[in-house]
């Protein structure tokens, strides 16, 4: 294998690289005028639900620049998406959930047991897609998902929030079902990396932003590190 794909791979199982291979977080989006004529003719969620539109826009960093990964154009909010929330992406707001998660009651909406394959095929038939383009390039091909407290928190509050309020507040509130609802999230986000990995990805990001705002007191108390951990032995194995 050539040392490009070689490295990447190395440093994702913790070993060390011959040099630092290079990949950039949303390095296919915005700043690429390509990108912002194909947002002129399709909705985001339609490019990223559309296999041929979420590879070609995969592959246009990697036409351009000479990366070490590709990594599949798609979003976090692909999960909630699946288990049966509406997520819309406005203008100059971004990805915004009309019908939050507001009490226990309303998890009776969302289906834990989704069929990832069917339910989430457009960001997995792209990776498959994505592989076939890139060819006999020495690039590997990383995909990702939300961390189960990351895609709580952004059912909860509706939105990005930068205080998390709603949801903290729902875990002191529901203690019980909070767990029940990372569960629920942690299996969806299992099954859903492992296809991943089956359609081509060889290297999977998990995103992780908003445990910054949780304090390890209620960190530990609502067991997030034993949920978010269970996912890597079930991947690996």
């Amino acid at each position: 294998m050539d040392r490009i794909n070689y490295d990447i791979l190395r440093v994702a199982k913790g070993q060390k690289p011959s040099r630092i291979p290079i990949w950039i977080m949303r390095q296919a989006g915005r700043y690429l005028p390509e990108f912002l004529e194909l947002r002129k003719k399709y909705d985001f969620f339609t490019i990223v639900n559309t296999p041929s539109l979420a590879a070609e826009v995969t592959m246009m960093p990697i036409r351009r620049f000479d990366l070490d990964a590709a990594i599949i154009f798609s979003d976090i909010l692909v999960v909630p998406q699946a288990v049966g929330m509406e997520v819309v992406m406005e203008p100059g707001v971004g990805p915004v959930l009309p019908n939050p998660i507001s009490v226990p009651s309303d998890l009776v909406r969302l289906n834990f047991k989704v069929d990832v394959k069917e339910a989430m095929k457009g960001t997995l038939q792209a990776i498959s897609e994505t592989r076939k383009l890139l060819g006999d390039k020495e690039v590997a091909l990383i995909g990702f998902s939300g961390a189960p407290w990351t895609l709580m928190s952004y059912m909860i509050e509706g939105g990005g929030s930068r205080t998390l309020s709603k949801a903290k507040s729902w875990l002191y509130r529901f203690p019980e079902e909070s767990i029940d609802f990372l569960k629920g999230l942690t299996e969806v986000v299992i099954n859903y990396l492992v296809e991943q990995i089956v359609q081509g990805a060889q290297v999977n990001k998990h995103s992780f932003a908003c445990f910054t705002i949780i304090l390890e007191t209620l960190y530990r108390c609502c067991k997030y590190l034993s949920l978010t951990q269970s996912i890597f032995p079930q991947i690996s194995s």
